[in-house]
């Protein structure tokens, strides 16, 4: 959105002046800081600003006004997508790493230090869940509990799951009746913790 150069000089005092004093100016202020020979000058750039979404308030006191949240580099983290993961019976995977999936950390709430990776799942096991074929899953390294949904790795095979933990023994569930419990008969192990999912939808 373009800004003239006192709209622009306005929306940089606004972001300082709240980033050091933690709150908005006051009208008078503005007006004073600018030397603005009238005080109807401050409301007519506020209302430019708002017009163009640059700017937003509940009221009319200068106090009230909110800059859009900023989108900076710092929220953002490249992630690798480590190919597909089967949502039906367990299969052997081959790790893939041919893409990366950009993710926004605080829109998904998610700490910058999680050890993060995405897969796309294939199958229907999971529907009940709302994660369906072709989804990317978003998975986190970290320990898992009752009831978690997981990508496991169970007698060598990967799959994901939600994790059941019963009387001190562990098996996977699916979240469709289609398909029975995975009991492992040796080894199961969880690679990542569902933490979101990102659907593409195709015409």
């Amino acid at each position: 959105m373009e800004t003239t150069k006192q709209q622009q000089a306005l929306l940089d005092y606004l972001e300082k002046h709240q980033d050091t004093h933690g709150i908005m100016p006051s009208q008078r202020e503005i007006q004073k800081y600018f030397g603005f020979a009238s005080r109807n000058a401050v409301p007519k750039h506020l209302s430019a600003l708002e017009k163009k979404g640059l700017l937003s308030r509940a009221n009319h006191l200068a106090r009230s006004l909110r800059l859009p949240k900023k989108i900076t580099p710092k929220n953002f983290l490249s992630i690798p997508l480590l190919g597909s993961i089967p949502a039906g019976y367990a299969e052997t995977q081959e790790e893939e790493h041919e893409h990366t999936l950009t993710i926004d950390l605080e829109m998904l709430q998610l700490p910058h230090k999680a050890r993060l990776f995405a897969l796309e799942v294939r199958g229907d096991s999971m529907i009940n869940a709302g994660i369906l074929n072709g989804d990317r899953v978003i998975l986190e390294q970290s320990e898992a509990y009752h009831g978690d949904i997981v990508a496991a790795l169970i007698d060598g095979e990967s799959t994901l799951k939600r994790l059941i933990i019963e009387h001190g023994k562990s098996f996977l569930k699916a979240e469709n009746h289609n398909y029975p419990d995975i009991l492992p008969l040796e080894e199961l192990s969880i690679q990542g913790v569902f933490r979101a999912l990102f659907r593409v939808h195709k015409k």
